[in-house]
Formats: structure tokens, sequence, C-alpha cells
């Protein structure tokens, strides 16, 4: 097994810690210094570009500040060097790559604008939540020059608390002013903070409060659609681009979640005699000792729905109430989204026999219809056609839900723009030897960030290039279109889903419950 993108995605996860902000001791490029409502900060001054680095938007979430919502942070005197990214948050390696880190110093935000952007400009600002299961990442990763540059916006990429720092969802935090909160979503909370910092810090930095969009990838995407229907997030954007999680799966349940939470204070020795006894001790463990429990607990992390201002509904339930923060959508996936998972849970061929085991497993009664639908014979891999399945339908990466969530909220009344990325030839996340990825999980992420996850050929650069003019296009005026390249449609009905591939008539509408075959499904 090789990894691409994600050894070059290692090597700039290896963040310098936190520093104290300081007087610089040479004059700064004026171009490269803009003030904040905290103070100065210095980036850096590219020619096409300006590079704003590790700025921070919330206190350090340490101490007796773990697992609060994050709190203001603090101003500083002279100039704070924003040359460098700053920590991620803590986290384990995933397994396609990346840094182990434990410290919990590490609510930074980054800032990219165009090499003319300034006080006297407004453009839209993006603001980007990374992927990672809610476990792993860091803003600092992505490098948005192009998107600010050739887009003409202001983009802003976000560190979150992750894993069980940023999603633990123990019913004793819920005290004091505390006590409004639905414990868990510390992580959401996080993105909001960082979306007030963009509504009172854009102008400085030549972007436009008042149009403020949100986008994000996988976990990121899922948190994205629980700020959609947020009552705390009312208002901090307008417009929201959610990439490869659908906004009609469900999220963690109070119930769940502070079971979760349970199991976790026991295993760490903290099932205390009272909630607020727990709590003490759970604040004293090592975020070491909490990380490697959580993973081997198999717990998984993000948004909990109970009731409370921060996500009071399951997001299909606000959709389908009309109580959600109404914002033009585009939203998507890619073609293959499974194959990733698949090539990482079977990186060695599996037979035809195993194949027809797996599916009896997993459908029971329905098996033989599965089978008789997606006959290995008919892939050239019995692996591709357990990933086309699961692609198709039933997880909240599959296109059938993704339909399911472009439904909704066209019913809703707001305006949806679809879409599905479908280069087979985009470099992969995880490059299996023998294993065809296609148009796995993540890998339309280097079209919009490029270099993210390895490079791309000249038909692939213009289709970056494309991509790039929709998104950014989207941002300015809530439509997404690109010079010289086919209309994308208002999504109407199921066929208006706009594929997304190089090369001549690449980009063409195309209908996903068809091709995902939805109706097969939706009848089991």
């Amino acid at each position: 097994m090789r990894l691409t993108g994600i050894t070059s995605l290692a090597s700039v996860l290896v963040l310098a810690g936190a520093a104290p902000a300081v007087a610089q001791p040479h004059p700064p490029d004026p171009a490269a210094v803009v003030r904040t409502d905290l103070g100065l900060v210095r980036g850096q001054a590219q020619p096409d570009h300006r590079l704003f680095q590790g700025v921070p938007y919330a206190a350090p979430p340490t101490g007796d500040l773990r697992w609060r919502p994050p709190q203001p942070a603090r101003p500083w005197q002279g100039t704070y060097d924003a040359t460098l990214p700053r920590s991620q948050c803590a986290q384990l390696a995933p397994p396609y790559g990346g840094e182990t880190t434990y410290g919990e110093d590490c609510l930074y935000l980054n800032v990219t604008t165009p090499a003319r952007a300034d006080r006297r400009h407004r453009l839209p600002v993006m603001v980007w939540v990374h992927g990672g299961s809610n476990t792993t990442g860091s803003g600092s990763a992505y490098n948005a020059a192009k998107l600010a540059a050739d887009g003409d916006v202001v983009v802003v990429t976000v560190n979150y608390r992750l894993g069980p720092l940023g999603w633990l969802a123990h019913p004793g935090l819920e005290t004091g002013a505390d006590r409004r909160y639905q414990a868990g979503n510390y992580g959401l909370l996080d993105q909001q903070a960082a979306l007030r910092w963009v509504r009172r810090n854009a102008g400085a930095f030549g972007g436009d409060p008042g149009n403020v969009t949100l986008f994000g990838e996988s976990a990121g995407a899922a948190d994205s659609c629980a700020n959609l229907v947020s009552p705390s997030a009312a208002g901090l954007f307008h417009k929201v681009i959610p990439q490869s999680f659908s906004c009609a799966t469900p999220v963690r349940t109070e119930t769940s979640a502070e079971g979760d939470a349970a199991t976790l204070a026991k295993a760490v020795g903290c099932d205390k005699e009272s909630p607020a006894a727990t709590v003490a001790c759970l604040r004293a463990v090592p975020a070491k000792t909490l990380l490697e429990t959580f993973d081997a607990k198999g717990m998984s992390a993000g948004p909990v729905a109970g009731g409370d201002r921060v996500l009071p509904l399951q997001p299909v339930q606000a959709i389908e109430k009309g109580r959600f923060n109404r914002v033009p959508v585009m939203h998507g996936n890619t073609l293959d989204e499974m194959r990733l998972f698949v090539s990482l849970i079977y990186p060695r061929p599996i037979t035809a026999a195993q194949y027809e085991s797996i599916v009896r497993a997993t459908y029971g009664a329905d098996a033989d219809a599965v089978l008789a639908r997606y006959p290995a014979a008919d892939y050239p891999d019995p692996r591709i056609a357990l990933a086309t399945i699961q692609t198709d339908a039933g997880g909240a990466l599959s296109s059938c839900l993704h339909q399911d969530a472009f439904r909704l909220l066209k019913r809703a009344g707001v305006p949806v723009y679809a879409y599905q990325f479908a280069d087979r030839t985009a470099p992969p996340l995880v490059d299996v030897p023998g294993f065809d990825e296609g148009a796995e999980h993540a890998t339309e992420l280097t079209f919009l960030f490029p270099g993210l996850i390895g490079d791309l050929n000249p038909e692939q650069a213009r289709l970056s290039d494309t991509m790039v003019g929709y998104w950014t296009s989207f941002a300015h005026n809530g439509r997404p279109e690109a010079r010289h390249a086919p209309h994308w449609p208002l999504l109407r009905s199921p066929d208006d889903v706009l594929s997304l591939a190089p090369g001549a008539n690449g980009i063409h509408r195309t209908d996903t419950t068809k091709t995902s075959n939805c109706a097969f499904w939706n009848g089991l």
C-alpha cells in the first residue's frame, strides 16, 4: 500500500507549537500586516496572494477550559507573527498517514487573500472545515492560494477540537453557564467561534462579513450540515457547500453520545460517585490517555442532537420542519466514495465467494436481490463490486442519501446545486497495488487545493480551474459558474446533478438516482 498525497499532508502537519506574539525586529512588509480586533498580525505577501497563519480565534481550551465552549482569546501587544502555522488539535495519526500530537492549545485559523485585498475591498469569504472523521486533520494542511487568487475570495481554514476533546458528551459537563449547551458539541462551537471571528475581522483582510460561505468535506461536511440547522449559527454564514457527507444523515443522539462518555470515563478510571467528581477526574487525564482509550474503544466523534440551542433536532428533522438557516446549498459526493474504505479494510484481493459471504452477512434476506443487482462477474474485482454497493446506498457518503438531502432541501425552498465528482484517474488518497481507486473519497480535494493529494495532469488542471470557478462564483453570488464551462443547473429534478470529470464532455448532467439504483434500494 502506498500513501500518495497523505505523505505530503504529513509533512505539513508537523506544525510549529503555539508561540507568543512578539514585536518584530525588522519593519514588516506593510502589505502583510493587518489589524484584527485583538492586535496586529504579520503574514506573508506573495505575488498573487497573502497568507496569515496560526491566528488565535479563541483561548487555549486547556485546564479548566477543557470541554467548555470556546472562550475569547486575549489581545496582544506588538505584532503577532502569523508567518507559521500553529499546532494541530490533539489527535492520533490516521491509518493513511499524518502525525500524532497531544497538544490542546490549537484553536487557530489561517487566512489567505488575493494580493490586492485590503480594507477597501469587500470580497466573499469562504470558511473551510477540514475532514478526518472529526478525529484528525488540520486547517493548515490546505493550501488555499489558488481559490483565493483565481477566485478573488478570502479563504479561512480552521482548526477545531477533535476526538474525545471536541466531542465528549458527559452530562456532568452541563453545569453553571454551560447548562444551556448540550455536552459533546465543542468542536461545533469552535467552528461557530471561528465564524464569529470572521464576522468581526473579515473586513480587515478585504473580506465581506455579510457574504460568508461555509464549506467542508467528509466530517467537515457533516459539521457544515449541523451548522446549517444550528440556531446558534444563525447569521454566521450565507451559503454552504457540504462535500461528501449527506445532510440527510442522522447525527449522534444524546443517549448514545452520553453512553459513550460514560464508557470512556470508566475506562480511564474516572467513574466517580458524582458527575462533578467524574468531570474533575476527566479534566486531569492526559490527552494521550484519552485519545488512545477513545480509539481502542472504537468510539465515534461528531455533532450531538439534543434539547439545546446548538443542535436541538436531527438535521433531517430540522430541514423537514423548516427550522434551519435558509441559505443556498451546493452539495455532492464522489462517484466511487467507498473504494477508499474498502481498500483499507481489504488491501488484498477477495474472491467472489468471499464477496458473496460479505453481502449475505450484511443484507440477510435481501442478499439474493443485492447479489443479482451487483453480481461479482460484472466487476473487474469483487472489492469494486462491494464498494459500488456501499457507494450507492445506505451510508452517509452514499449517492442515494445525497439525493435524499437534495430533495429535502429543494422541498424546503432553498436553492440547491448538486454535483458528483467523477474523475476516475484522480490521484488517490491511498494507492493500493492492484486496486483501481477511481474517484474515491476525498479525490476532489486536490482540484480545489492543488498539491494536497498528488499532482494533476493538464486535463485535470483544466478541470481544477473550472471547479475553482464554480466554487468561488457560488461564494460570490450563490450561482456556480465558470468561464468556458457548461451551465450548472439549479436542481429541479434528480437529473440536475452535474458530473465533474476532465476531458471533452467530462462535465455533464446526470441522474444519480438511476446510476446508483436508488429505486431498487428504496424498495428493499
